[in-house]
């Protein structure tokens, strides 16, 4: 289609649009085309974008020819003087100056073509981040675009399969026949692009534990942003992996789906421009640990919907094994001697905190949760539900082999698995004598403690990660949160500060989009401060969301009344884990708080009768779930969302909807609300 925007003509496709001016089309045109300089060596501006990275830098092409006088490949000793008014710099340094360099004389009428290409990039929302390319010749033109990041394309079937990891044959949910499902290796700022078909006999959806998807609530993948994927239908999740390292994992969000299997890890590698605090290993290693049952998720979701609990599991896996079957002595990976080597650990499972180890080896920590830390060494690590840690292995023990170890923690039952390391010039078989796991949770408090940011270390931009001084910010609003487990109509449920959440047929984010919400739910059921109004005996089971205010800078406490050991995630961010004490909050404890180096991350326990305080800023725009990893509360109502809506309605802040995009409820069939603009 064509249309007319200041002079603008514009040629779209549901893919990418190019937009193209005349710069003799300006109402006011510009003086570099005043003579001696002819229109027509000037004669086009075009505006291409496309979804992907915004980092600014300069294309090297042929310039256009200025009476004939330059013709050569741009390079960064002409631009420090035509710098973009609000911009990081212009220019990659990594391109070397060639042939006639740029003269003074030039500067004018380089800095109106760019100028004018700034012009054209807000206009079309390109501000934060553009491509520039001037070409040569007659038609000679300047180009700005959304810089594209590289793309990683999957196909992911889904279906069910059988699987015997405890030696008993079970009904599983694989993921191109594997379980655990493929490993995702992505860099800084990739696209991923992952067509889910579900061939599963009733609807599914995937989400991304960790990845904060900014200004792209879209595609989360839990059931207050997407509809679920029907059964025999298929799903494309598009999202970047925009300015995050780290290791995470993905896993299914519906029904008790997580149950069956369908989670896999995500690993985000730092760009090669950017140093990371530690040599390249040898090889980098997924670690999937978790507790695991025997019966199938149907069955366990029938129990929890009759209103009993799960129960303890059965046992615990290591990438899919217990290390009890037949294939108990085969190794899981093998390490050459005197080499160091990355392993990426995640706690996957349903209902317990993991403490994990390697038999007579230290593992140095490096990262967790996205953040590179200070690299202490520890015999063990507690590995609590959804948090991930990388650790640094040196293979320099006698050539032999040795047993990972994972084993429950705060539980009246132990359950454990193991898996074997094999040194490649080893000789002999691992010692049966498995490494102890420590007792209580005060070990474990005062090895949270001892986690602290490397705030030298770049992330996933070149400065450090010290430079975000968190302390120095003023807190605009503390939110507790309390959790609770009650009867209700006879039947089991979970709560925070007295509100059981129920999902909605209608997405909560789609209801709010398509400006229906109220027919669905209603904002702030619940109090920020609950500590007098809660009724143990008394639990309204709706939509629990909360409206928080678009880059305000909150607290959170997660309070915990009850014996047993919470785990708390939230989607789209990561915050800093400020605190963890025992006893009860008050305003006066603040005054404990890690203001300097507290860890930036997405997972966060709460030890028995303690509370943990987290600060953040909520400047990601969307529909963000905050729940409880241990997995029978999450589904019983142990979770809520917090909306952040952008007053401006702007691109800047929130991507639009996707054109592919699944309806349901009853937005299905609704025409789309305005888009978001610039």
């Amino acid at each position: 289609m064509q249309r007319s925007v200041l002079g603008m003509r514009l040629l779209s496709s549901p893919f990418i649009s190019v937009h193209t001016i005349l710069l003799t089309e300006f109402p006011n045109p510009p003086p570099l085309l005043s003579p001696p300089c002819s229109p027509k060596l000037l004669s086009r501006v075009v505006v291409s974008p496309t979804y992907g990275c915004r980092a600014l830098s300069l294309t090297p092409r042929r310039t256009i020819g200025i009476d004939g006088a330059v013709r050569r490949d741009l390079a960064t000793s002409m631009l420090p003087p035509l710098s973009l008014t609000g911009s990081a710099g212009i220019g990659d340094p990594a391109v070397p100056a060639v042939g006639v360099e740029a003269e003074e004389r030039h500067c004018e009428i380089l800095g109106h073509l760019l100028y004018t290409a700034k012009l054209i990039a807000k206009q079309e929302g390109l501000e934060d981040g553009f491509r520039i390319v001037i070409n040569d010749g007659p038609s000679g033109s300047v180009i700005v675009v959304k810089a594209e990041d590289p793309y990683l394309y999957f196909t992911w079937k889904v279906t069910y399969g059988t699987i015997s990891p405890l030696g008993v044959p079970q009904q599983a949910i694989l993921i191109n026949n594997q379980f655990p499902g493929p490993n995702i290796n992505s860099t800084t700022n990739n696209n991923i692009v992952i067509n889910v078909f579900n061939e599963l006999d009733e609807p599914f959806l995937f989400s991304w534990n960790g990845i904060q998807h900014r200004k792209n609530s879209w595609q989360d993948g839990m059931l207050g942003t997407n509809c679920p994927i029907p059964a025999g239908k298929n799903f494309t999740y598009h999202f970047q992996v925009k300015d995050q390292i780290g290791s995470y994992f993905y896993f299914p969000s519906t029904a008790m789906h997580k149950a069956a299997g369908g989670f896999g890890g995500l690993r985000v590698n730092s760009r090669l421009l950017i140093p990371v605090p530690f040599a390249d290993p040898e090889d980098d290693f997924t670690v999937l640990i978790g507790d695991w049952y025997i019966k199938s998720h149907t069955i366990l979701k029938k129990h929890l919907d009759s209103g009993r609990s799960l129960g303890r599991p059965d046992g615990v896996l290591i990438n899919g094994k217990s290390g009890k079957g037949k294939d108990k002595n085969e190794p899981l990976f093998t390490m050459k001697p005197g080499k160091t080597y990355r392993y990426r650990i995640c706690n996957t499972g349903l209902k317990n905190s993991l403490n994990f180890r390697i038999q007579g080896h230290q593992m140095q920590l490096v990262e967790m949760d996205g953040s590179h830390t200070v690299q202490n060494k520890y015999e063990s690590l507690d590995v609590h539900l959804g948090q991930c840690y990388s650790v640094l292995v040196t293979a320099d023990k006698a050539p032999k082999d040795y047993y990972m170890v994972a084993s429950t923690r705060f539980t009246k039952y132990s359950l454990s698995s193991t898996a074997i390391i094999h040194y490649s010039n080893g000789k002999g078989p691992a010692s049966p004598e498995l490494p102890e796991a420590p007792v209580g949770w005060a070990w474990s408090l005062n090895q949270f403690r001892s986690f602290r940011w490397n705030l030298t270390a770049s992330a996933a931009r070149p400065n450090p990660q010290g430079s975000y001084h968190y302390g120095g910010i003023n807190i605009t609003r503390t939110i507790k949160i309390i959790n609770s487990a009650t009867a209700v109509n006879g039947k089991l449920r979970y709560a925070i500060n007295g509100v059981s959440h129920v999902d909605t047929e209608t997405p909560l984010k789609l209801a709010e989009y398509f400006e229906v919400g109220p027919k669905v739910f209603k904002y702030n059921t619940i109090l920020d401060d609950p500590s007098t109004e809660i009724k143990s005996d008394k639990v309204n089971v709706v939509p629990n969301v909360i409206n928080a205010t678009f880059r305000n800078f909150v607290e959170i406490i997660f309070e915990n009344h009850e014996k047993a050991i919470q785990s708390w995630h939230l989607d789209g961010y990561s915050f800093f884990a400020v605190a963890i004490e025992p006893g009860k909050w008050t305003p006066d404890r603040r005054k404990n708080y890690n203001l300097l180096d507290a860890v930036s991350r997405h997972t966060i326990q709460v030890y028995p009768k303690s509370w943990a305080a987290i600060l953040l800023t909520l400047d990601n725009a969307g529909m963000w779930n905050l729940r409880s990893n241990l997995w029978e509360r999450y589904y019983l109502g142990q979770q809520l969302y917090v909306s952040v809506l952008s007053p401006a309605r702007s691109l800047r802040d929130e991507y639009n909807i996707p054109d592919y995009f699944e309806l349901c409820g009853i937005v299905k069939g609704l025409p789309k609300p305005p888009p978001y603009t610039i």
